[in-house]
């Protein structure tokens, strides 16, 4: 998908220069896929302490099962 987009050029090389990619395509690109799996990362943390926990898992139990 073609997009036109009026990017900062300063934070556009300074990407360049931290990412190695070749291009700013490809530095866009993953620069994108970061900030997504950072927010995923986020959403798993905001679980912490509203899963409930099942004491009696043995979980090197489960690494034996066949």
């Amino acid at each position: 998908m073609a997009t036109n987009l009026a990017l900062d050029p300063k934070l556009l090389d300074l990407v360049l220069e931290l990412s190695g990619e070749p291009t700013k395509k490809a530095a866009v690109t993953l620069a994108l896929r970061e900030f997504v799996a950072r927010r995923e990362q986020r959403q798993v943390a905001e679980l912490f302490g509203k899963l409930e926990w099942d004491q009696t898992y043995d979980y090197k139990a489960e690494r034996s099962r066949q």
